[in-house]
């Protein structure tokens, strides 16, 4: 039986760059960065309100001990550099003042926030492409 939903993947061009970004604009903590003897470099960042959840920082290249193919580092490199990738939500506690935190630290916002019939949403992406919106809940 599946009891949770532990892990979910970010696909990165840089392990840096996106280090860079998840911990020191964003705010996430680094749940796990190991180099196995192979060269695969396991990188997982959590949001500070939810440790339990950890995104993996997934490089897209072609390794011995890489799972994706040739082909699919081709495709991957090139949504990520020409498209983009609708990879989430990210919940706040206030929209707006996250909206201005965030642009502060220079990230990029596709979607200054708006009223929604959900509450209050922005749009911003990572250096690599992937979009996010940025939600602060309607109170119930």
């Amino acid at each position: 039986m599946v009891t949770r939903f532990t892990h979910a993947t970010i696909f990165v061009l840089d392990f840096d760059i996106a280090l860079d970004f998840y911990v020191n604009k964003l705010g996430f903590s680094v749940a796990m960065d190991v180099a196995a003897p192979s060269g695969f470099r396991w990188l997982t960042v959590s949001a500070p309100k939810q440790p339990d959840l950890q995104l993996v920082l997934m490089k897209v290249e072609t390794a011995d001990w890489s799972p994706l193919s040739e082909t699919a580092v081709r495709c991957l490199q090139e949504i990520l550099t020409t498209s983009k990738l609708g990879a989430g939500v990210f919940q706040c506690d206030d929209c707006c003042k996250t909206f201005e935190e965030l642009s502060a630290k220079g990230v990029k916002f596709s979607m200054e926030p708006k009223k929604e019939f959900y509450g209050w949403a922005a749009a911003f992406e990572d250096p690599f492409g992937n979009t996010f919106t940025l939600n602060e809940a309607q109170a119930s």
